[in-house]
């Protein structure tokens, strides 16, 4: 059964111990548009300009008063009103209230806010009319709550989305320190591909592999490059794999079986190559291959310099994914995409598994020593007290895209599992 091929769990802690001395190699940085910083990875910190909020403010709507004043029940008189944007008063007067909207700075002296329905107001008076105790700072966030002047909030690594994108726009920063994108090469391999817009004759299929990679490392947030495809020859894939001296990543797509045409793994040995691992134990994606090529030698096609090493022009790290798209696209969200996250900055790098139910049992017996990541559509509920729903989506092997594009996620079933019963929790990876 393949003892001496690595497990799952192997192989990831192998994958994930290279990224982290990769995530040492820090990419080059660029400015971008505050706008334009959703999916980035920040290189530069995001630091506090000022205490948050910069005054003390009002939760509610209703009237700031003492404590003391409002809880002895007593009539007080309307001071004044501030509405969100506008000065606060100097001070609140003795044994007065002062009407105050949200987000609006609470006047000194003032160390609770009322709140609107706890309150009847006759005229230009107010008194308390519920039961309940009036706490000090009751609906007030007080200045520097949140954050003090010079606190970093942001940290080198963040992976930027709305909350933090609106964090550094409360702090001022129209521009942002980001790290360039890690550019991945994309080299599909096959006599059988024909391009997207080709009409495919007998015995050739169009080259669905190479725009899904591209999409995956877009949205990984990596800069993808599709190279040509590259034909079942050796020559022809020498030829191919010398394109890639610009890449940080390179990703070849089929070519990673024992057959008689799959000779990603014998060119790899040709080049100044480190193999780390040839196969695993999942399924699908069991062929995978991963190692890293020197860039010394090759020919440039990305005309972009890429990063260098303390030591010199840095090794590429490697994927060769199996040619079926399904395997592909597991293997790169399993293994590719935490070494494109540590290239890309991120100090986020390990896959998320959410924990989900299965609706039904699963009715395929996979084969001993194998974990499987199968692909299942995963239905989120509007309850809280309960695990989404997940159920594995029909499938004829991991060739068949009409079931990828029907699902969202891969159920995992550990290598010691065969079937699994309805009700049984599963761990699942969305993609």
């Amino acid at each position: 059964m393949g003892d001496d091929l690595l497990s799952y769990e192997q192989a990831a802690e192998l994958v994930a111990c290279r990224a982290r001395d990769l995530a040492q190699r820090r990419p080059a940085t660029e400015r971008v548009d505050l706008a334009d910083a959703a999916g980035r990875i920040l290189a530069a910190a995001v630091a506090a300009d000022d205490d948050q909020p910069p005054f003390a403010r009002s939760t509610r709507d209703g009237y700031a008063c003492r404590v003391a004043e409002a809880s002895a029940h007593l009539t007080l008189p309307v001071a004044g009103l501030t509405h969100a944007g506008e000065a606060p008063p100097a001070a609140l007067p003795a044994g007065k209230a002062w009407e105050i909207m949200t987000g609006a700075p609470v006047p000194a002296g003032a160390d609770c806010v009322v709140m609107l329905e706890y309150v009847e107001r006759v005229g230009d008076t107010i008194r308390l009319v519920s039961s309940r105790r009036i706490e000090a700072r009751e609906n007030i966030v007080a200045k520097g709550a949140q954050s003090r002047r010079g606190d970093v909030l942001l940290k080198p690594g963040t992976k930027m989305g709305a909350a933090q994108i609106a964090l550094a726009a409360s702090c001022g920063y129209a521009r942002l320190e980001v790290y360039v994108r890690p550019r991945v090469a994309i080299l599909t391999t096959g006599d059988e591909l024909v391009p997207v817009d080709a009409t495919p004759g007998p015995g050739k299929i169009r080259n669905s592999n190479a725009p899904m990679l591209a999409a995956l490392v877009a949205h990984a947030g990596g800069d993808p490059v599709i190279l040509p495809t590259a034909a079942d020859t050796a020559e022809a894939l020498d030829d191919a794999l010398e394109l890639a001296t610009q890449a940080d990543i390179l990703l070849i797509s089929g070519g990673v079986s024992a057959g008689k045409f799959d000779l990603v793994e014998p060119a790899l040995a040709r080049l100044d190559s480190k193999i780390f691992f040839t196969g695993i134990r999942i399924q699908p994606g069991k062929p995978l291959v991963f190692g890293e090529i020197a860039s010394s030698g090759l020919k440039p096609y990305i005309n972009r310099p890429r990063s260098e090493g303390h030591f010199g022009p840095a090794p590429i790290p490697v994927f060769g994914l199996p040619g079926n798209p399904i395997s592909s696209a597991a293997t790169f969200h399993l293994f590719a995409a935490p070494i494109l996250a540590a290239l890309a900055g991120s100090n986020e790098i390990y896959p998320r598994f959410v924990l989900a139910e299965l609706s039904q049992a699963t009715d395929r017996k996979g084969r001993p020593g194998l974990t499987r990541f199968l692909p299942a559509r995963c239905e989120f509920n509007a309850s809280v007290n309960e695990l989404p729903k997940v159920a594995l989506v029909p499938w004829h092997g991991s060739g068949d895209l009409t079931a990828f594009a029907q699902s969202n996620c891969f159920v995992v079933i550990p290598e010691d599992k065969g079937s699994l019963e309805a009700g049984s929790m599963v761990r699942i990876l969305l993609h």
